[in-house]
C-alpha cells in the first residue's frame, strides 16, 4: 500500500486561465504559477525574468547606513578589520564576499572562521580578545552574533566596533554591539526577512558598491551568494528567488574563478547547466566537509582563489575537499547506522514526539546531517547528540509544524550554550542532563504544540500524463527554477501507466525501473526506497504514479527521467 494519501493541490483556475491567456502561457504553468502565490501578469515577469535591479534597498536594514558609515571611514583610516565567519557553507561564502569586497575597496582586512571542533559555532568571547591582541580595531559578523551577548561586551570593553551581521533569530536581549544588520530585528521595516546569512553578506557588499559608486561590481557576487543561499535552505522566493537564479545562470555560463572552477570540475558539473540540486547535492557537500572534518579554511582558500596562476593550488584543494567528503560520507553511514539501532532498540525513544539520540564520540562534524535523514524517516523533530567526556554538543532538525528553537528556549536552562532558528539548532550541555533535555522537550511536544501536525500528505500539483510530456511542456516547467524551499518542484500525477522493467536495486539505496504510457517510454528512479522493492515488484501491469522531472547528463548528452515519489495499483 502507498505510505501517503495522495491529495491534488486546488487553485484558483479563474486566475490561471488569465495569466495563461494574457501570457500565452500553457495552461499547466499557469496553473503552477497560481499555486505558487503568481497571480498578476507583472508579478510573474518578475518571477520569471529576476533581475538586480529587483533587490531592494539595502539601506532599509536597520543600522545600514551606520554600519557603511564606519566600515569607509575604517577603510580610509587603514584600520584593522576581522571579517569573523562560521563554518558552514553559509558562513564561508558570506567570509569570502564581504572580506573580497573590502580588499577591492583598499581596506587593512583578513578573515577568521573558528574550527567547529575546538572553538564551536558563533562568536565567542575567547575569539575577540585574539584578535584584539592582533590589533583589530573592527569585527564584522558574518552568518552569526546575534546571540552573541558575551562576545559583544568583551569587544566593547577592549574598544573594538563589532558590527553584527546576522539572519538567525534575535534572542531576548541584544548584543551591545556597534551596529546589527538582521532582517529579523524587531521593528524592522526590510520586506525580505528570509535572507541566509549570505543574503545578509550580500546585501551588505551591494550597499557599499552603491556607496563607493562600484554598482558595476555587484555581478560579481552573486554566484557566492547564490551558493550560500541554496546551502542555507531558505524559501527561493522573492529576493532569494533573485540572488540564487541569476547566481546558477553566472555559474553555468561563466567565466567564472579558478576556485569555483575546480569546484565545479569535482563535482562533475563542468559542461552542464547548473541549477539548485547541482549545488546543494555537488557543490554544498564539498564545501561543507572542510568545516565538518577538518577546517573551513580550506574552502575559504578555494573561494579566494581567483588567479589563474594558481589553478593548480585551486585543484589541489578542490581535490582535497572531494576527499574529505568521502570521508565525511563514511563517517555519516556509521553514526547513521548506530543511530538508527539506538532508536530501534529503545521504545521509549521512538515514541516521543521530539526524539533525542546519544553515543559516545560521535563525530560533531555530521551529527547535524544525522539528525536530518532520523527526520526525514520518522517525520519527528530530532536532536543528535555526541558525548565527549563530561559534555555532549548536539545538532537539531525539526518539521515544518514544530518550531525547535521555541522548544529549546523553553528549557534553556539545561544548555551551556544554544541558539539556531525554527528548523535548525545547535546546543552544548552537560551530558548528565541529557535525560532531563529529553523530557522537557517532550512536555513541549507532546502537549499538542506542534502546529497542525496530520498525518503524512503527499501533495500534487496536478495530473500530468506522461504521454503528455514534451520539449515545449518541459521547457515551460523549467523556467519556473530553481527550485528549492518555497518553490519546489512540481509534482504530478500519471494513471494507468505500466511498468516495462521491473524495479531493480541501484547502489543498495535506489530502485530504477522503466514507464510506459501509449509508448511513451521514460527511465524513472524511487530514490531510498529500496525497502519498497517487494512492494512495487508485487503491483499488477498498470500502476499510478506520482512523480517529479529530473535531467540525467550521461556522456554529453541530457535526458529527462522521472523522479518517483510514490505509486500504487491502477485505480
Amino acid at each position: 500500500m502507498p505510505s501517503r494519501d495522495w491529495q491534488v493541490h486546488e487553485f484558483d483556475a479563474r486566475v490561471a486561465g488569465s495569466l495563461t491567456d494574457s501570457l500565452s502561457l500553457p495552461p499547466l504553468i499557469g496553473r503552477l504559477l497560481v499555486q505558487r502565490g503568481i497571480s498578476d501578469c507583472g508579478a510573474v515577469d518578475r518571477f520569471l525574468n529576476p533581475s538586480l535591479e529587483q533587490l531592494h534597498d539595502p539601506f532599509r536594514l536597520t543600522d545600514f547606513t551606520k554600519t557603511t558609515d564606519r566600515l569607509i571611514a575604517a577603510i580610509q583610516k587603514k584600520e584593522r578589520i576581522v571579517v569573523h565567519g562560521d563554518f558552514d557553507v553559509d558562513g564561508v561564502t558570506s567570509t569570502v564576499m564581504v572580506s573580497r569586497l573590502l580588499e577591492l575597496l583598499g581596506a587593512n582586512v583578513c578573515y577568521y572562521i573558528p574550527n567547529r571542533l575546538s572553538d564551536g559555532h558563533g562568536l565567542r568571547p575567547e575569539s575577540v580578545e585574539l584578535l584584539s591582541d592582533e590589533g583589530v580595531q573592527v569585527i564584522v559578523s558574518v552568518d552569526c552574533g546575534i546571540q552573541s551577548v558575551e562576545a559583544a561586551d568583551r569587544a566593547a570593553l577592549l574598544g573594538i566596533d563589532l558590527i553584527v551581521t546576522d539572519h538567525h533569530e534575535p534572542g531576548p536581549k541584544l548584543p551591545n554591539a556597534f551596529s546589527i544588520i538582521n532582517p529579523r530585528l524587531a521593528g524592522s521595516n526590510y520586506p525580505e526577512m528570509n535572507l541566509s546569512g549570505a543574503g545578509v553578506a550580500f546585501k551588505l557588499v551591494q550597499g557599499l558598491c552603491q556607496r563607493t559608486g562600484h554598482e558595476p561590481w555587484l555581478s560579481g557576487f552573486v554566484k557566492l551568494a547564490a551558493i550560500g543561499t541554496v546551502a542555507d535552505v531558505v524559501p527561493l522566493q522573492g529576493e532569494n528567488r533573485v540572488i540564487v537564479k541569476l547566481g546558477l545562470e553566472q555559474l553555468s555560463s561563466g567565466p567564472n574563478s579558478v576556485g569555483l572552477d575546480a569546484l565545479i570540475d569535482v563535482a562533475g558539473l563542468v559542461g552542464k547547466s547548473i541549477d539548485s540540486e547541482n549545488v546543494a547535492f555537488g557543490l554544498v557537500p564539498r564545501l561543507n566537509a572542510a568545516g565538518r572534518m577538518a577546517s573551513a579554511d580550506l574552502a575559504a582558500r578555494l573561494l579566494f582563489t581567483t588567479d589563474t596562476a594558481r589553478r593548480n593550488e585551486a585543484f589541489i584543494l578542490a581535490r582535497k575537499l572531494d576527499e574529505l567528503n568521502t570521508q565525511r560520507q563514511k563517517v555519516q553511514r556509521d553514526v547513521f547506522m548506530k543511530a538508527q539501532e539506538m532508536i530501534e532498540a529503545d521504545s521509549k525513544i521512538k515514541s516521543h514526539e521530539v526524539m533525542v539520540v546519544a553515543g559516545v564520540g560521535w563525530h560533531r562534524g555530521v551529527i547535524g546531517i544525522v539528525a536530518s535523514k532520523l527526520v526525514e524517516i520518522s517525520e519527528k523533530p530530532t536532536i543528535v547528540l555526541s558525548i565527549e567526556g563530561d559534555v555532549a554538543h548536539g545538532s537539531g532538525r525539526s518539521t515544518p509544524d514544530f518550531d525547535l528553537l521555541g522548544a529549546l528556549n523553553r528549557c534553556s536552562h539545561l544548555f551551556t550554550q544554544f541558539g539556531g532558528h525554527r528548523m535548525a539548532a545547535g546546543v552544548t550541555l552537560e551530558a548528565t542532563k541529557i535525560s532531563a533535555l529529553q523530557e522537557s522537550l517532550n512536555m513541549y511536544g507532546d502537549k499538542g504544540l506542534r502546529e497542525g501536525h496530520e498525518p503524512a500528505i503527499l501533495h500534487i500539483d496536478a495530473p500530468l500524463e506522461i504521454k503528455e510530456l514534451n520539449t515545449e511542456l518541459i521547457s515551460g516547467i523549467n523556467r519556473l527554477k530553481p527550485f528549492g524551499r518555497g518553490n519546489p518542484k512540481p509534482v504530478f500525477q500519471a494513471n494507468g501507466v505500466k511498468m516495462v522493467e521491473r524495479p531493480k536495486l541501484l547502489n543498495n539505496q535506489h530502485l530504477a525501473m522503466s514507464l510506459n504510457q501509449d509508448g511513451h517510454v521514460f527511465r524513472a528512479i524511487a530514490w531510498r526506497s529500496a525497502h519498497r522493492k517487494d512492494f512495487l515488484q508485487g503491483l499488477g501491469d498498470e500502476i499510478d504514479v506520482v512523480y517529479s522531472l529530473m535531467e540525467n547528463h550521461f556522456k554529453g548528452k541530457s535526458t529527462v527521467q522521472l523522479s518517483i515519489a510514490d505509486v500504487r495499483e491502477a485505480r
